[in-house]
């Protein structure tokens, strides 16, 4: 099957390839759509990684960027999300590990930015019916904060991704470059830590989370070093 017939069947399945393949083709009205229609998602995703409001909104500029400049070399392999959020993932990567290796910095727990509710806001909102109190809205999003913080970058990552971007396993097995089995396993963790830490507020799942399997041992590891 050539690339012009496998962009064609793809770019059918996914509208956000057939912007792409405009903006490819040099059309800024498809690129600024394209932009409207995933600012707001990718601003939320870095800012919940990262911890910066203002830190966010100028990596997710710089990965909007990167998407224009190799607008030429666009394939679509993929949905176009999956392959937006790949470059986003090592942008954030290489921003957390230039930090670690200054120092770390403290992440801010009481910025939601400036296009709406962030992750942990929207989690409250699915969870609960509108809150009567706000004090008690504030602790609880407060408290998704911190139990989110307290998640590794790579857990964290597949966290908002599987719960805010609705990606499947292989999907952020793709935008992470990990196996699907260690996707898994990153999850599986990632859920019981939260599951504990937000016992007393919410389920995450409405139902508990199993341990991590015996055999998901190797998975884990590979999910930890990569």
């Amino acid at each position: 099957m050539s690339i012009g017939h496998t962009s064609a069947q793809m770019a059918l399945r996914d509208p956000d390839i057939r912007l792409m393949l405009r903006v490819r083709d040099d059309d800024s009205a498809a690129f600024a759509e394209l932009v409207e229609r995933f600012q707001a998602r990718m601003i939320s995703v870095m800012h919940h990684l990262l911890g910066d409001a203002q830190e966010a909104e100028d990596l997710a500029q710089e990965v909007f960027l990167r998407v224009y400049r190799h607008r030429k070399k666009y394939r679509p392999k993929a949905k176009f999300a999956t392959w937006l959020f790949t470059i986003a993932n090592h942008l954030a990567l290489n921003v957390i590990r230039h930090r670690k290796r200054r120092s770390a910095l403290p992440l801010e727990l009481n910025e939601s930015g400036p296009l709406g509710a962030r992750p942990e806001e929207q989690l409250v909102a699915d969870r609960q019916q509108p809150p009567t109190q706000q004090l008690q809205h504030e602790e609880l999003a407060a408290q998704i904060r911190r139990a989110l913080d307290s998640l590794n970058e790579r857990q964290r990552m597949a966290v908002i991704l599987n719960k805010f971007e609705d990606m499947n396993y292989a999907e952020i097995a793709e935008v992470m470059g990990l196996s699907t089995k260690a996707v898994k396993s990153l999850l599986c963790r990632a859920r019981t830590r939260l599951r504990d830490a937000l016992k007393d507020y919410v389920y995450m799942d409405g139902q508990p989370v199993p341990a991590p399997e015996a055999d998901d041992t190797e998975a884990a590891a590979e999910a930890e070093e990569a």
